[in-house]
């Protein structure tokens, strides 16, 4: 014991000495100073709130920053980085897990999780707050010889003080991360773009209580479900490992610890409504990481009724196990994760243009009936439901030719500034002979429907561009960068996924008209 106090002494001096500069003091009173303070610090309890609290009510803000703050001062381990505010000026927080300097060793895997992007889910924040405590304990140290972690426990600290699902604007931030408009999700792809980590989830809580499941008798139980990448423009090799290798993983370990998992399969009640296996959009947490072939999941844990603070203590500490869980595979499969994301990476950055791009999709069935696991509002018990309209498979519904890049007229002022925001690489274009110019007409606007919602489907003709470009008339947006097929997702006016379908970009698409963003392909 006494070994390990001065280990963690001495630790900690080096630390102190880093953030601390001593001037005019006597060597002696230096060092007993530095050698009582730690001993002082590593007295004063770092509890998190909601144990403070007896499990009773949830952290409130407050709570929270100093929380973290005590955490930072106690280990070398840690480190607490203000990455930007909310709306209401409220900080986030990430906290740097590493134990080298964050981001600098190559060997290493950068692992990215978040919470509470949606106010009222409070569950995710508070088992990051006891993930927290945890990897600080000596015995988790081993994770930080493969792994540098970043835990962001609250993305929504307005909507958390209000208990409300949007933030401040009245945004709902997991339907933001494409059009990037509000000062949070603007921080964490900021962050991301920083360390381009190559793995990350994203932490919410689900609701099993609507009145259809009333009626239906039965609803949802499972105290975590997880869902992996499922827009077709991922890599395939990094959604087959999802599904067939880590969910298995995580379930067991879930499992192992006591708690219930499934599949996160939204949809239902079974035979008046089809089950799926999660969006395919690429405007949420999981899918606007995962389109640039990030090893990316989402994790929602059962939440309660009214009372947000019932069964508080089981449904923070499923979160926190299932976050535990990621890191724990991730630290077993550091390498086999991190090679297959890069060369994926390298493949959307070497620029294949040519390829098909899905830019409007179905959820179909393939035969299979599911199994899923449900509580009897009759008797109170577990049952096994099945499932016949079961709609696990992505299928694409139109295809378009990866361009080599996309002209954006200097006049189109709103693009730019969203090519700024998702941090792309704008030039202005030359055109040195190699490349022909394509526009888009449209001729008529129909809708479809994209998972219960009616978007736009304009009918468009392809011309070749009849005007010559001159040097300073468009920025060109190359499609050979990480985002790229993002890129290609959000310009096209046949994408059910693109800026179009959203009210600011709507002028995009007129009918009868020509559509201002060109597309540049090789001859």
């Amino acid at each position: 014991m006494f070994w390990r106090i001065l280990y963690i002494c001495i630790v900690f001096n080096r630390d102190f000495m880093r953030k601390v500069k001593f001037s005019g003091m006597n060597t002696v009173w230096s060092f007993l100073i530095l050698l009582v303070l730690p001993l002082f610090v590593l007295s004063q309890e770092t509890v998190p709130p909601l144990v403070k609290n007896n499990y009773k009510t949830v952290t409130s803000y407050d709570e929270l920053t100093k929380y973290i703050q005590q955490l930072d001062s106690k280990s070398d381990l840690l480190q607490v980085e203000k990455i930007g505010h909310s709306v209401e000026w409220r900080n986030l927080y990430a906290l740097k897990f590493s134990s080298t300097e964050f981001g600098k060793d190559p060997s290493k895997i950068k692992v990215l999780i978040f919470a509470q992007q949606h106010g009222n889910e409070q569950s995710g924040k508070e088992g990051a707050l006891l993930l927290a405590e945890e990897l600080l304990k000596p015995g988790n140290r081993y994770l930080f010889d493969k792994i540098d972690f970043v835990l962001i426990p609250q993305v929504n600290p307005d909507g958390s003080e209000a208990n409300k699902r949007r933030n401040a604007n009245d945004m709902d931030l997991n339907r933001n991360h494409l059009i990037l408009t509000e000062p949070e999700t603007i921080a964490l792809h900021a962050l991301f773009d920083k360390y381009l980590f190559e793995v990350s989830m994203d932490v919410h809580e689900y609701s099993p209580y609507g009145e259809e499941w009333k009626k239906y008798g039965y609803r949802k139980n499972s105290d975590i479900t997880m869902g992996t990448t499922t827009n077709l423009n991922v890599s395939p090799e990094i959604r087959k490992i999802s599904a067939e290798d880590y969910l298995p993983f995580i379930f067991k370990y879930l499992g192992e610890h006591k708690f219930s998992s499934f599949e996160y399969c939204p949809g239902g009640p079974p035979e008046i409504d089809y089950i799926r296996h999660s969006t395919f959009d690429i405007n949420d947490g999981r899918q606007s990481l995962g389109i640039q072939n990030t090893f990316s999941f989402i994790q929602e844990g059962r939440n309660g009724t009214d009372d947000l603070n019932e069964n508080l203590q089981h449904r923070a500490e499923a979160q926190m196990t299932g976050m535990r869980g990621l890191l724990e595979y991730v630290y077993i499969h550091k390498d086999k994760i991190k090679n297959l994301v890069f060369a994926e990476r390298e493949k959307t950055t070497a620029g294949a243009s040519g390829e098909n791009i899905s830019v409007q999709s179905e959820h179909v069935r393939n035969g299979k009936k599911l199994k899923i696991p449900l509580l009897s509002y009759y008797s109170g018990n577990d049952s096994v439901i099945t499932v016949n309209d079961y709609r696990p498979v992505v299928k694409s519904l139109c295809d378009v030719k990866k361009p080599v890049g996309y002209l954006i007229p200097v006049d189109w002022q709103p693009l730019l500034e969203w090519a700024g925001r998702q941090s792309l690489k704008c030039t202005p274009f030359i055109n040195t002979g190699e490349y022909k110019i394509e526009q888009y007409m449209i001729n008529r606007i129909d809708s479809i429907d994209f998972e219960g919602d009616i978007v736009a489907n304009p009918d468009v003709a392809t011309r070749e561009f009849p005007i010559t470009i001159k040097e300073h008339d468009c920025y060109f947006l190359s499609t050979a960068q990480l985002k790229g097929n993002m890129i290609v997702l959000a310009l096209e006016p046949k994408s059910m996924l693109g800026l179009a379908t959203y009210a600011k970009y709507a002028g995009l698409l007129t009918s009868w008209g020509s559509f201002p963003v060109l597309r540049v392909v090789k001859k």
